[in-house]
């Protein structure tokens, strides 16, 4: 278990970093946009999986070997960019069908999670924060060392899946407000469907070495 002073300590810092927008509120907002507050929620609670998948396997050992092959890292990263520009064209493409449903009611919930789930897992800004940043609060000396960076993981998770859920709901209701007609729903969609676009691009276009985390950390919140 990680020592209660490392806890309360890296419960505040995440806490700061958490409130602050990055690329998965921007993920979360494009959703909201595309298929409203309920497919939304499903995202961030997959997005929540996929970053709890990247502690566990960076906990395991998966980080070391993320750190040392930039081959490795930056074939991630480009799987991850590339998902989100598919979503994000998608998004484009049927956006005219989407409107035309309810305004709340995603094609699939297990799709709505699986893809969050995609997008967090291969999240490279999240993966190089976690390398740099949960060693840092981790106790040597009280052993399980995996098992106390899994649990700053968890906080960090359920933190992230509280306030950007703020933001899901937020934006939902946004579309709702605006989107009263089929046509500005559209538009919404393709709203969603860009920024989605323009995030994959950004994160394809950050620097693929994993050992600079200066860079990772100054974009605040992965």
């Amino acid at each position: 278990m990680v020592p209660a002073t490392n806890l309360v300590a890296f419960t505040l810092a995440a806490l700061l970093l958490v409130v602050l927008p990055g690329p998965s509120v921007l993920f979360v907002i494009g959703r909201a946009l595309e298929i409203g507050r309920v497919g939304a929620l499903l995202s961030v609670a997959g997005n929540a999986f996929g970053m709890l998948g990247q502690v566990v396997a960076i906990a395991l050992g998966l980080g070391v070997i993320l750190e040392q092959s930039v081959l490795l890292f930056t074939v991630v990263k480009f799987a991850g960019a590339a998902f989100l520009v598919y979503l994000g064209v998608q998004a484009i493409r049927h956006r005219h069908l989407r409107a035309a449903r309810t305004a709340d009611a995603p094609t699939s919930p297990w799709r709505s999670l699986a893809e969050g789930a995609v997008v967090g897992v291969t999240n490279p800004k999240s993966v190089v924060f976690f390398i740099a940043v949960l060693p840092q609060f981790v106790d040597r000396a009280a052993g399980g060392v995996p098992l106390q960076m899994i649990e700053l993981g968890v906080v960090f998770a359920l933190l992230a899946l509280v306030f950007d859920s703020l933001w899901a709901l937020g934006a939902g209701f946004a579309r709702d407000w605006l989107g009263r007609s089929p046509r500005r729903l559209s538009r919404l969609g393709a709203a969603g469907g860009v920024a989605m676009i323009g995030l994959g691009v950004g994160l394809a276009a950050t620097a693929t070495g994993t050992g600079t985390t200066s860079g990772a950390l100054a974009g605040a919140r992965p």
